[in-house]
């Protein structure tokens, strides 16, 4: 009979059991689940609610039980549902009906509230690390190539000289915003529900600051029909986690665009490529392609939560177990595609004379040129037109603004003399830009400097 059997007549169908049962998906919770429980039983007996001998004895079992599951000896059981019944069904197999004390003064909608509250808390945690890891690897990219010089792009068009340092930490930049999303998430996520019951809490007098301190949450919950009902924790880190995956997303299309044969920027490392089965020439971006695929489906699972949560009435509802599945497969495709990623940008190849030379086509130093004149005197808007014109001359005499002899530009205004040629290079292009935020090797080194020390702060941690 199940722990709930009491008022039922007849079994479930099996095919109820198997429908019902969420063991498969939520019994990697089981430490999480065990650890709330002693800490649940240890207030238990600590209030004279149980025993204390019987809330000892439940502790050690618990432990033991954990380290049973650890070591493959447990068994998980369908008709036992999910990892709270698994785990208490297994407690009472083994000290009988002390451990059926264990559940006074809790509902398993307020036990799995907490269950992913701690598990997704190590989890942001190990996401925070693995970001950590790829912005080493992008601020250590840039500290390489403050001098290498490619075209930057609007419109998917070639637009004005960048550094390729710049260019990476443009990322670096996003995901620090990834983590600082993730950092207060966790804040919001970090609140005890436990002690709410099924949704009004309880007659006992339970102790929930106890609880709290022993499962390291700084607060608790103070509505508990919200506590049980609530799911915006799970909604906000896959929401964090989907903008996450976007960045990673957009890197990789650029990945994709510079390791073909059309721009030929980069070449990936042959242990991050694969080749066709049919075309022995080829050498895929496929590393990049999937990260950019499963994109997709970390932006499903956040669809998901929000289209089961979007109807609910309070307080639980059994949609609400869809839960689990979404966010565990969100976290482990954000695991399992930071660490290959990183490795990816990690062992690139850079090829620096390709993107300078690209960085010489397309009339990228244009705009310096009207900054030129407009240093000069001239009224941008006037310096803005005369550039078009040279622009439309060098376009219909196949020529760039570097090839231009000075009687030609003289040909389209008098202002311009020998010193705008230096003016135009690519370099001073780059280099006189030297705000902050810039992509000066000055304004480089900078950043560089600041990013170290954002690193380091978050080793220290």
């Amino acid at each position: 009979m199940k722990l709930w059997g009491g008022r039922f007549s007849k079994s479930t169908a099996s095919m109820v059991d198997d429908f019902n049962s969420s063991i498969d998906v939520d019994q990697r919770m089981y430490k999480q689940d065990i650890l709330g429980s002693i800490a649940h039983v240890g207030m238990l007996g600590k209030q004279g609610i149980i025993p204390k001998q019987d809330a000892e004895s439940i502790k050690k079992t618990l432990k033991e039980i954990l380290t049973d599951i650890e070591v493959g000896k447990v068994q998980f059981d369908v008709q036992a549902e999910d990892i709270h019944m698994n785990i208490e069904k297994e407690l009472i197999s083994r000290i009988g009906d002390v451990g059926k004390k264990l559940h006074t003064g809790r509902s398993r909608n307020d036990q799995v509230a907490l269950d992913i509250k701690i598990y997704l808390r190590e989890e942001i945690i190990n996401i925070s690390n693995l970001i950590k890891e790829l912005q080493v690897v992008l601020n250590d990219t840039a500290k390489q190539h403050k001098e290498t010089i490619l075209p930057g792009y609007t419109h998917l068009q070639r637009a004005q000289p960048i550094s390729f340092a710049h260019h990476v930490l443009a990322y670096f930049e996003m995901l620090k915003r990834d983590r600082a999303r993730l950092d207060d998430c966790y804040s919001r996520m970090n609140v005890l529900p436990l002690g709410s019951g099924a949704l009004a809490t309880t007659t006992y007098p339970l102790d929930r600051e106890y609880v709290a301190d022993e499962l390291d949450f700084p607060s608790i919950t103070q509505n508990s029909i919200d506590a049980v009902s609530d799911r915006d924790h799970i909604i906000e880190l896959l929401s964090c986690l989907s903008i996450l995956m976007m960045h990673l997303s957009r890197f990789c299309e650029e990945i994709i665009f510079w390791s073909s044969a059309e721009f030929s920027f980069i070449e990936l490392d042959d242990a991050y490529s694969t080749g066709s089965s049919i075309m022995p020439q080829k050498k895929n971006p496929d590393i990049a392609e999937l990260v950019r695929g499963k994109t997709g489906r970390v932006y499903g699972d956040l669809i998901t939560m929000l289209t089961v949560m979007k109807s609910l009435p309070l307080a639980y509802n059994k949609d609400m177990q869809e839960d689990k599945e979404a966010v565990f497969d969100a976290v482990d495709t954000v695991k399992m595609c930071l660490p290959v990623f990183t490795q990816m940008i990690k062992t690139m190849s850079v090829k620096k004379a390709n993107m300078y030379k690209a960085a010489q086509g397309g009339f990228t130093n244009a705009t310096d040129a009207a900054d030129y004149l407009v240093k000069k005197g001239v009224a941008f808007r006037d310096a803005h037109e005369i550039l078009g014109k040279l622009v439309f001359y060098c376009i219909k005499h196949d020529k760039t603004l570097d090839e231009l002899s000075m009687e030609e530009y003289k040909s389209i205004s008098d202002v311009f003399d020998k010193s705008v040629y230096k003016a135009i290079s690519l370099e001073e292009c780059v280099n006189n830009r030297n705000l902050p935020g810039g992509p000066s090797q000055d304004a480089i080194q900078k950043v560089i400097e600041k990013n170290s020390n954002y690193l380091l702060k978050i080793i220290n941690n």
